[in-house]
């Protein structure tokens, strides 16, 4: 069942509003995927769904549609604002929630829900005029939402779905703190539908699923292999500096495709756009640097065939769907097996057919058993030669459609991000930020990691009121140690001097201030008790005066202290 794109259940054979019915019809929508099929008669009673299916399979359109029937065949809660909203749904990165909302609006726009898009990377106050006008449905990234929520833009009480969309990637990013925070603002689970939906479901998703959802039943559409089967995997063992010529080679021996080049860190995206721009290609660049409305101009180009190729880091692994994307090529091993299933899903979506090129060198070829250990298969290697090391000729490149917008050079991209994050730092007082981070979270695995969120920069400099420097010190107290003066240590004590250290005083210093040799005095040694001479009123009168300046006394550390031990008791 798992290989057909489509089954034979057919979307009016479920109880579905009328609108609903109308809207799927009219954006294409007739018969479910395997996932669809599966999750339609749970949640659309009103349980609790913790599904796991390939990606390109349909997920999507599995929890809009249980939503959207949901708020339409049931009213809202009497003590509801306009502006609270009734369904959540959250996604990890901002690519993925823009995408929800575009598959929302494929089919519910003529429906009267309104829906408000949260995300970071954009205008924070329009967002909130966005969510105080009125919204029915919040698709959000949870950073953005939570300080909607802290200001209490938003209250979350009146929510009767929720939606969590690609689970085990908000863990990778580390939001899962984030996301036990805007749980526990929900309405009880008891009180609300939640759906879990993401292609691999971990230990530690289906522990947050029995935490905070109620009695969810597991749903997963059982398949031969973890990759989709018509994907035609391969993969090549270049070396580090075979790797562009390689790419470059196959890409002239695959003319007129639209194709996505994955690496794992940011200098490495701007490096491969580079040389692919040289060989003539029309490239867009993805990274967590890249200014949000950057990304989704590219995106937007990528989806009209403006751009042939798009090079991108994991920001674009998920839940993006982009029709007739037919190869995808890992530059480098990603660093987990699980973002290796999500990267070559970008192909061969509902059905189709695509090509996945892996290129395992120096460098990243560790992690090849722990994804092909994750597949449960094998990947066909092909051999590197020279002959593909060698790029072919390219054909004519067509005519760009007319009112196509100019396509921007790789260096122009860079050089815009890299001014508007320096205009940031500058904004809020921080010094330069350094290169290459985590990439879009929290547990970056590797310098210039990316993960969709920038580098933590210098610490800011100190606000009015906040503590300041230490106050100067008052007479009296311990200051700095005064500078010698040249020339200023001489011989040693005379005898005098010594003399005068044996009956307590100091030696005078021209430097002193009367303050430090007063603390001298104070800090001089005190003698045991039994040493001590009758002027003190506690030792013997008969006890002899001691000889030796204090602190350069030749006696032993025994014997000392058998003299204060015996002026403690009386002998």
């Amino acid at each position: 069942m798992s290989d057909k794109p489509l089954t034979d259940v057919t979307l009016s054979s479920f109880d579905l509003h009328p609108a609903l019915m109308a809207g799927l019809e009219g954006a294409g929508f007739s018969r479910c995927t395997p996932i669809q099929a599966m999750t339609f008669p749970v949640s659309l009673a009103g349980r609790d769904v913790a599904g796991q299916a390939q990606t390109g399979t349909g997920k999507t359109l599995a929890f809009l549609v249980s939503m959207v029937n949901r708020l339409l065949t049931r009213p809202a809660l009497a003590n509801r604002k306009d502006s609270d909203p009734r369904a959540l749904i959250l996604a990890p990165t901002r690519e993925l929630a823009i995408q929800i909302h575009k598959d929302a609006l494929k089919f519910g726009s003529q429906l009267g829900l309104r829906y408000t898009l949260v995300y970071g990377g954009v205008d924070y106050d329009k967002q909130r005029e966005l969510l105080q006008a009125g919204t029915d449905v919040i698709i959000a990234t949870p950073g953005r939402l939570i300080d909607y929520v802290k200001q209490h833009v938003v209250s979350l009480h009146a929510c009767e779905v929720c939606i969590l969309d690609e689970a085990d990637r908000m863990f990778d990013l580390g939001f899962i703190k984030d996301l036990r925070f805007l749980m526990r603002r929900l309405p009880a689970r008891e009180e609300r539908q939640t759906l879990l939906f993401s292609a691999t479901l971990s230990h530690r998703v289906l522990e947050l699923a029995y935490e905070h959802m109620n009695e969810p039943e597991k749903l997963v559409v059982e398949t031969e292999t973890i990759t989709a089967a018509r994907v035609r995997q391969k993969i090549y063992f270049p070396a580090n500096d075979e790797k562009i010529p390689l790419l470059l080679g196959l890409l002239s021996r695959s003319p007129g495709n639209r194709t996505m080049v994955f690496v794992n860190t940011k200098a490495m995206v701007e490096r491969v756009g580079r040389a692919l721009e040289r060989g003539g290609y029309l490239v867009g660049v993805l990274t967590g640097d890249v200014p949000q409305k950057k990304r989704q101009s590219l995106l937007a180009k990528f989806q009209r065939r403006e751009l042939e190729i798009l090079v991108a880091t994991d920001v674009a692994a998920r839940g993006l769907h982009i029709d007739g994307v037919s190869h995808v090529y890992n530059f480098d091993l990603p660093f987990e097996a699980e973002d290796y299933v999500h990267r070559i899903g970008r192909t061969a979506r509902l059905g189709a057919e695509g090509d996945a090129i892996t290129f395992a060198c120096e460098l990243y070829a560790q992690h090849l058993p722990a994804v092909e250990a994750y597949i449960e298969q094998k990947i066909p290697v092909e051999a590197v030669t020279a002959d593909l090391l060698t790029a072919l000729p390219r054909p004519a490149r067509e005519a760009l459609p007319e009112g196509a917008e100019p396509v921007e050079r790789v260096s122009d991209i860079f050089r815009e991000a890299r001014a508007e994050m320096a205009e940031k730092d500058a904004k809020h007082g921080r010094g330069g930020r350094g290169g290459g981070g985590r990439g879009e979270g929290r547990g970056a695995r590797s310098a210039g990691r990316d993960d969709g969120r920038g580098d933590r920069g210098p610490r800011p400099p100190r606000a009015e009121g906040e503590r300041g420097p230490r106050p100067p010190r008052a007479e009296g107290e311990r200051g700095p140690r005064p500078p010698r003066a040249e020339g200023d240590r001489g011989p040693k004590p005379e005898s005098a001097n010594v003399a005068s250290l044996a009956a307590g005083d100091a030696v005078p210093n021209a430097a002193e201030s009367p303050a430090e040799a007063e603390r001298r005095r104070r800090r001089r040694r005190r003698k045991p008790r039994g040493e001590r001479g009758p002027e003190s009123g506690t030792g013997p009168a008969n006890a002899p005066a001691s000889t030796s300046p204090v602190g350069v006394s030749k006696e032993s550390f025994f014997a000392r202290m058998t003299a204060r031990v015996k002026g403690w008791f009386g002998g």
